[in-house]
């Protein structure tokens, strides 16, 4: 790119076609790992598949990406994803959400090895909980996925993968110092032999961190944190047609918070695990089945303020599969169980499960593929609910294909929404219809796509001010959750790459209004536009790159009285690979001190410095 636009100026880009025009010299769909279209996702539609075949908005994020970029968090990581932006109370150990085209955090399930990993509190996942140094992959999909997946997949799915052992015996130690003092020591193993294959790997993260809240009467301290995580995979191949794995993940973390209106020195304990069984057969060329049980964990409690909830989800899944020709036909039948242990709720205890079964038809030949699904689940407490999806996808011309697709999805109220001081046992579950189109235009060095869409959800949730038929309904600070709400969320992202003179370009840009349908304003902490670039290339062994990232303002409140200012960042990052097994890493973010809000009085941090030096013998 031969200019940048000021941070200033990008974040006023109301309908600039200069700005608007920016990431078309850089990012396609799969850009963030420059994934080829024969790279294979399970996640679309919870079946191996090319990234070609994938009728969904899809994103792939993989090792080598994730290692470049140097970056402290999962969010860190995912921000330059199309369709996505984070908000983070400070540091990476404070409270984080995820926004996918604009839904809340809890309308996009989380997945490690495909474990389910939710809060039956807040909603979704404990984001700052999600240990990115035991990450291999990360594939992202934008739009409903109910059909698949059932309650929760309004807005998409991010499913996380931890490494599988391959090849001989494989030792690695990383170690890396940053700003705030911060450090970071891992180490890990991997290979295979015969029939059996693992890998495990331990790391140990702290940092002093700095003031996350400088409102006035907030305590003046830093606010850093620590963590000790770790993950272990075991496969064991009983022939070409069986195969049995394990997988386990934990992290413990303690960080330090500033709350609203507080002086005191508040903390946290976070506990994120992850435990799955998976057995896979194939019974026949064209019959295969899969069946898994896994267990998710999330614990938080806060002090000197006494706050504890501890959520489990398991699940248990029978998925099958059948080829005929170039047609694949799916069944599977999943149960969940959820269980929530909060003081605040009544009683403390409760539980509920949901039985479902999902059915699923493919086809693809050279130039049309169709995609349909459609899902039952029958919730323990509020009886059925049926979710479908319909997509198509035509290459009209070589290298060019058109898409279509429209959806249901739904997500049941958290066991806090209905049995806490604050919820009703009436609620509903909230509802949304998706429809989007699709363009996307692929060559070996140029690529780029957009994507229109459109999400309308009823009866969203909300927690509502003032008196109403929940505990908490009377008293000083009166207030409950309720089916108040309709939102949509409207938007178009485009995406493109391109390799000239060997430097790599990359980018995207979104364009877009979740906002409230009954009184039209935007939903809180959410940019009209928001964009990401980025560029590396080889120089002297060295790879180097940078990332920008561009957002416009947005609002902290419903009511959109309060304004958080847009901002430009640009980050820089270089490696390079020296005596044959070791590797260097040096990043900067923020390289122009920027400062900015993603949420009310939380900083962000401004310039920080990150070097890490790796062991890993080929």
């Amino acid at each position: 790119m031969k200019t940048f636009v000021p941070a200033r100026r990008c974040a006023r880009w109301i309908a600039a076609p200069v700005c608007a025009a920016l990431p078309l010299a850089a990012a396609a769909q799969e850009r963030v790992s420059h994934a080829s279209l024969e790279t294979i996702v399970v996640t679309a539609t919870r079946v191996p598949q090319s990234v070609q075949e994938a009728v969904a908005d899809v994103t792939v994020i993989d090792r080598e990406a994730i290692e470049r970029s140097g970056a402290a968090g999962i969010v860190d990581v995912l921000r330059r994803s199309p369709g996505l932006e984070f908000v983070r109370n400070g540091g990476p150990g404070g409270t984080t959400s995820l926004f996918v085209r604009g839904g809340d955090t809890r309308f996009a399930p989380v997945f490690v090895d495909g474990v389910r990993v939710d809060s039956q509190s807040t909603g979704g996942a404990s984001w700052n909980a999600i240990p990115l140094a035991q990450i291999d992959r990360i594939e992202i999909v934008r739009g409903p996925a109910a059909a698949v997946y059932g309650s929760d997949a309004i807005s998409g799915v991010v499913q996380i993968f931890t490494r599988k052992g391959e090849g001989p015996f494989s030792p690695n130690v990383a170690v890396g110092l940053g700003e705030h003092h911060t450090g970071k020591l891992g180490a890990g193993i991997s290979g295979a032999s015969g029939g059996f294959d693992y890998a495990a790997s331990i790391t140990r993260e702290t940092s002093r961190g700095f003031n996350a809240n400088e409102a006035a009467g907030q305590n003046p301290d830093r606010d850093g944190h620590r963590s000790t995580s770790g993950s272990v995979k075991l496969g064991w191949t009983l022939n070409e047609r069986h195969r049995i794995e394990a997988s386990v993940l934990s992290n413990r973390m303690q960080a330090q918070y500033d709350g609203f209106f507080s002086a005191d020195n508040d903390r946290s304990r976070l506990k994120l695990q992850t435990a799955a069984l998976n057995w896979s057969a194939q019974w026949s060329d064209a019959y295969t089945t899969r069946v898994a049980v896994t267990e998710g964990r999330d614990r938080y409690e806060t002090m000197p303020s006494p706050y504890l909830t501890d959520t489990r989800v398991r699940t248990y899944l029978w998925q099958n599969e059948w080829r005929l020709g170039t047609h694949l036909f799916t069944a599977a039948l999943e149960r969940r169980v959820d269980r929530l242990h909060n003081d605040s709720n009544t009683p403390p205890r409760s539980s509920r499960s949901q039985n479902a079964v999902a059915l699923g038809y493919g086809w693809t030949d050279r130039t049309h593929t169709v995609q349909l699904n459609v899902r039952h689940d029958e919730d323990s407490e509020f009886g059925g609910e049926t979710t479908g999806s319909a997509a198509y996808a035509y290459d009209f011309a070589r290298h060019w294909r058109v898409s279509a697709s429209a959806g249901t999805a739904f997500r049941a109220p958290t066991l806090f929404h209905r049995f806490s001081q604050y919820g009703q046992a009436d609620l509903q579950p909230e509802s949304s219809r998706n429809v989007e189109l699709g363009l996307r235009y692929s060559a070996d060095a140029t690529s780029f796509g957009a994507t229109l869409y459109r999400n309308r959800l009823t009866d969203l949730i909300d927690y509502v001010p003032g008196p109403g038929p929940c505990p908490n309904g009377t008293g000083a600070f009166p207030g409950c959750y309720d089916n108040v709400g309709r939102a949509e969320y409207l938007g178009a992202t485009l995406t493109a790459s391109h390799r000239v003179a060997g430097v790599n370009l990359n980018g995207s840009v979104d364009f877009q209004r979740p906002r409230d349908r009954d009184s039209g304003d935007l939903l809180p902490r959410r940019s009209r536009r928001h964009a990401s670039l980025g560029a590396d290339t080889v120089l002297g062994g060295w790879t180097v790159g940078t990332d920008v990232k561009l957002a416009s303002e947005r609002f902290e409140d419903a009511g959109n009285t309060v304004r958080l200012g847009g901002y430009g960042t640009v980050d820089l990052y270089a490696s390079k690979r020296f005596a044959q097994d070791w590797t260097l890493l040096a990043r900067i973010d923020n390289v122009g001190d920027k400062h900015y809000e993603l949420a009310r009085n939380y900083a962000i941090g401004g310039r920080m410095f990150y070097v890490e030096l790796k062991w890993a013998p080929l």
